[in-house]
């Protein structure tokens, strides 16, 4: 059978996508439960939970492919100093979301790096959960510092929901951190009544 071949690290095809097996658990029944990370556009960075006795099934008319990396087939790349395979090569490492503690991308906003500010994020970073409450007097830069999280966040793929409470003064909040942080995301802002 097909599935007694299934390792983690293997490509597989299925249901017309391509995924990645990150586990392979035996199942009661006598087959395998696959736990798969999407590849193919549709499917990018999805978990899913496939079953070989209902996806490796001709009654189901459902079919598990392995993919063989001896079945690739090169493509020369025909452009000027390989200008395709390099942007290529980029876009792929910068799609890859960091795992270290280092930053990326706060110290690169529309602002003057001033150390003290990339603290906060230095030190989110060291905890097991991002959360961290900001409070500085006036003009020191809790914006920016807050930004810099955020815009951190975002690159690991950590930032999806991000709630911010301040006071009704810094109304402006988001749409500053937006102009100075170039975020794309929507924040979520709560303000005090007083």
């Amino acid at each position: 059978m097909i599935h007694s071949t299934i390792a983690p690290g293997m490509r597989i095809e299925l249901r017309n996508e391509e995924w990645l097996v990150r586990r392979v658990d035996a199942t009661q029944s006598g087959g395998q439960q696959l736990t798969c990370i999407g590849l193919s556009e549709l499917v990018r960075d999805k978990e899913a939970l496939f079953l070989t006795e209902l996806d490796n099934n001709k009654a189901f008319g459902t079919r598990i492919n392995v993919l063989k990396p001896e079945d690739t087939e090169f493509v020369a790349d025909t452009s000027d100093s390989f200008i395709d395979s390099r942007l290529y090569i980029e876009a792929l490492l910068r799609e890859t979301p960091p795992t270290d503690h280092k930053l990326y991308l706060g110290h690169r906003a529309a602002m003057d790096v001033v150390p003290y500010q990339l603290q906060p994020t230095l030190q989110a970073f060291n905890q097991p959960r991002q959360r961290i409450l900001i409070a500085d007097a006036v003009g020191l830069g809790k914006t920016l510092e807050a930004g810099i999280l955020v815009s951190e966040l975002m690159r690991r793929g950590k930032g999806k929901r991000i709630l911010v409470v301040a006071v009704k003064s810094t109304k402006p909040f988001g749409s500053i951190l937006n102009q100075i942080m170039y975020t794309d995301r929507t924040l979520y802002i709560f303000y005090n009544k007083n």
